[in-house]
């Protein structure tokens, strides 16, 4: 079987840098909904969603690219 190493290292980089951005997307929202009242209600949360935006983005490109290497 032959893989090729640099996409599959670089794929691992992608997702590894995505588990992050999925976890700290939801609790910024989280942290919006919660202080509704506060003048920065709506940045906080298109901030929370961007990084939510940016973790599947990330997630989807880095399995792609390990798939493209290993098949």
């Amino acid at each position: 079987m032959d893989t090729k190493k640099e996409g599959l290292n670089r794929g691992v980089v992608f997702v590894a840098s995505a588990v992050p951005l999925l976890f700290i997307g939801p609790t910024v929202i989280h942290f919006a909904f919660i202080n509704q009242q506060q003048p920065l209600y709506w940045a906080i949360l298109i901030l929370g969603i961007a990084i939510c935006i940016g973790g599947v983005i990330l997630a989807f490109k880095g399995l792609l690219k390990i798939t493209n290497s290993l098949f």
